[in-house]
């Protein structure tokens, strides 16, 4: 049983390992909150529904009435304690999946399940995947299991460019993930750096969702804006500017592509500031530039250094192989089979 919830980031990251499992023969079954659904069934995974993270114990009762019909045998879950708290009550394998860069998220609500299982914080996982890519981890722990992030993301019908390099010019794609928080700039920013990116010689896409793009499409002039499948679209990128999504931040190390970072939350930060100290990223925090400077110059100008100095590039392309030498998601699956 694979957990996921608040974002289609946390249905793409648990997607290559629950693959995996169902190829190896094994049944599987995903739960997710509502709005996700229709993300798990659109990239192959079965799903149930269960409430959303920050309901955390009606989540977890929810997880355990479809543990009484369907009993996994091993729990798989990120950041939250419910599914260690949900392997404890079950008394199964529990596998924790995250980067180790980051911290499991306290939840409230949780005491009496936490009291009634004698503990005092999370449960120790069994197994620990570490999807952090190596050279990113501060003090890496030395019970994770590394595992390569392999790409995973809804697909739909491709047009020749989202597959194909541009011959005479960098690609630069623009996206803030699922909720398109980067369209929704005061006055006309975006407009300014994609028309700034456009005279710098660039092409840009935009990856937003289709609501979003039919709303913002005829406000950024000559781009492709909409649905792109970035574990497609990636390899033929020059640089990404994004809002530091874990999903999205290691697709383009994967691919690597250099990055710059405008972190929506500490999360985001975090994994910002990481990929700054390795060399394949430039961390941009808004709040903190001095008064009077101009955001969307500000990234248009850290764009061009970036793709003006060659050591982003050779940083990206040396992350991207060591991305390349860790166990396979398959592989992990044999060693959960041991486990078991």
């Amino acid at each position: 049983m694979f957990t996921a919830g608040g974002s289609q980031g946390t249905v793409f990251a648990m997607a290559p390992l629950a693959v995996a499992a169902r190829n190896a023969g094994h049944d599987v079954l995903t739960t997710v909150d509502a709005p996700l659904l229709e993300c798990a069934q659109a990239i192959g995974l079965p799903a149930v529904q269960t409430p959303h993270p920050k309901e955390a114990s009606a989540r977890l009762q929810a997880l355990l009435e479809v543990s009484q019909d369907w009993t996994p045998d091993v729990v798989v879950g990120g950041l939250s304690y419910i599914p260690g708290l949900l392997a404890a009550s079950l008394d199964v394998l529990y596998v924790r999946q995250y980067w180790d860069i980051l911290p499991l998220r306290t939840e409230p609500g949780l005491q009496v399940e936490l009291d009634r299982l004698g503990l005092s914080g999370a449960p120790e996982a069994d197994l620990f995947l570490d999807v952090c890519p190596p050279g990113l981890r501060p003090s890496p722990s030395p019970t994770a299991r590394p595992m390569r992030w392999i790409p995973r993301n809804r697909q739909g019908r491709l047009e020749p460019w989202m597959y194909t390099r541009p011959k005479d010019r960098p690609r630069v794609l623009i996206t803030s993930g699922t909720r398109s928080l980067m369209l929704n700039t005061p006055g006309s920013s975006m407009r300014h750096l994609v028309d700034q990116l456009i005279s710098e010689g660039a092409e840009v896409v935009f990856a937003a969702p289709e609501g979003a793009a039919e709303q913002f499409a005829g406000q950024l002039g000559d781009v492709h804006i909409g649905w792109l499948p970035l574990d497609v679209v990636a390899p033929t990128c020059d640089l990404a500017i994004h809002h530091g999504g874990g999903a999205t931040a290691v697709t383009f190390m994967n691919a690597g592509v250099a990055q710059v970072v405008i972190p929506e939350n500490d999360y985001a930060k975090a994994i910002g500031a990481a990929a700054a100290d390795f060399g394949v990223a430039q961390l941009v925090l808004p709040a903190q530039l001095p008064e009077g400077i101009n955001l969307s110059e500000e990234i248009a100008g850290i764009a061009q250094d970036i793709l003006s100095t060659p050591r982003y590039q050779e940083r990206a392309d040396e992350l991207a192989a060591h991305i390349r030498t860790l166990p396979l998601p398959s592989q992990i699956v044999l060693e959960l089979e041991e486990l078991s």
